[in-house]
């Protein structure tokens, strides 16, 4: 049976990373993103593995050929790895947005930004998969920056983007210190759900708590915004109780001042284990000289994405709507 070019690639991303694991001491994780590396400078780096070992892999890199493969090819067979080393930790904030999220997210970037190319920021880039598949699926040159406060999953957004041949800036901080970044024409990010534990930094926000830790997810909103250029487009995949917290009310002040809700688009609840951790798409614009609301916000409850019936009346129901309201 013939596997296919992903298949190959991920046999290739496992077997060559379960051997570094092993000599290296590592995690799965910190051995992909080595891996990753080699085959990118096309040399083995690390100095302290066994010649025999050394010289596997090498004849591993070389058999691949990685310029055969297409960008998503690559994206999906690194994704599928970094998915295999992230049950073995599983940690909360190392979570990876879904394949058809992240497609459906470059199709409203590709409708609602027009400029031929155009900057473009995740603060919660994480393994870069989200970026990345947005990246490869518009087709423009797109100047894009990531940033995240976790080394591990940093690196291996970097060795993402370099194999895929995207050129990405990436900055390794907490995305909600200063940015040393320009203003963007456009964002897009996974929230990081939670408490924000620095309550010294957070109190230089509007959207701080009055009381204890300030939600996260409300800060990078207020972040993301202040990078952004006024009519700049956000993208945010948003837990579906943002509004119902008990913090709600500085968020919906926040969004009166500075935004114009655009759409919601609310994914469906079987893409997730329990209807409460359901997420939804929310799209709004930053408000500048001369930008005007739309008559409506785009408003859809998503079917199954596999449901291609259903889906394609969505998107002449979105296209309708930007007709409408765009056009």
């Amino acid at each position: 049976m013939k596997i296919s070019p992903v298949e190959h690639l991920f046999t290739v991303f496992n077997e060559t990373s379960l051997r570094l694991q092993e000599e290296l001491g590592s995690s799965f994780l910190e051995a992909l993103a080595e891996s990753g590396e080699n085959l990118f400078q096309g040399s083995i780096l690390q100095e302290e593995i066994s010649e025999l070992t050394a010289k596997w892999l090498k004849k591993q890199y070389e058999e691949i050929q990685i310029d055969k493969y297409t960008k998503e090819e690559i994206r999906k067979s690194f994704q599928l790895a970094i998915l295999k080393g992230m049950k073995e930790i599983a940690q909360p904030n190392h979570q990876m947005t879904p394949d058809s999220v992240g497609m459906l997210t470059a199709f409203l970037v590709g409708k609602f930004v027009k400029e031929s190319s155009f900057s473009l920021l995740d603060p919660a880039v994480g393994t870069g998969n989200l970026l990345m598949t947005v990246l490869n699926y518009i087709d423009r040159k797109a100047d894009a920056v990531g940033v995240d406060i976790d080394d591990l999953l940093i690196k291996l957004a970097y060795v993402n983007a370099n194999l895929q041949e995207q050129p990405v800036q990436l900055y390794n901080q907490d995305s909600l210190e200063p940015l040393f970044i320009d203003l963007v024409d456009a964002v897009v990010a996974d929230l990081p759900v939670g408490f924000y534990p620095n309550d010294v930094r957070a109190a230089e926000f509007q959207m701080k708590a009055e009381n204890g830790h300030t939600y996260a997810h409300h800060l990078f909103i207020e972040q993301s915004v202040h990078y952004t250029k006024p009519g700049g487009y956000l993208f945010f995949i948003i837990p579906n109780g943002l509004f119902e917290s008990e913090q709600a009310g500085k968020l919906h002040a926040f969004m009166k001042e500075h935004l114009i809700i655009q759409g919601l688009l609310q994914l469906p609840t079987s893409m997730f284990k329990n209807k409460n951790a359901a997420k939804s798409i929310f799209i709004v614009q930053k408000k500048g000289e001369g930008i005007k609301p739309p008559k409506q916000a785009l408003l859809v409850d998503l079917p199954s994405l596999s449901n291609k019936l259903e889906m394609d009346k969505i998107l002449i129901k979105i296209d309708k709507w930007f007709k409408d309201n765009k056009g």
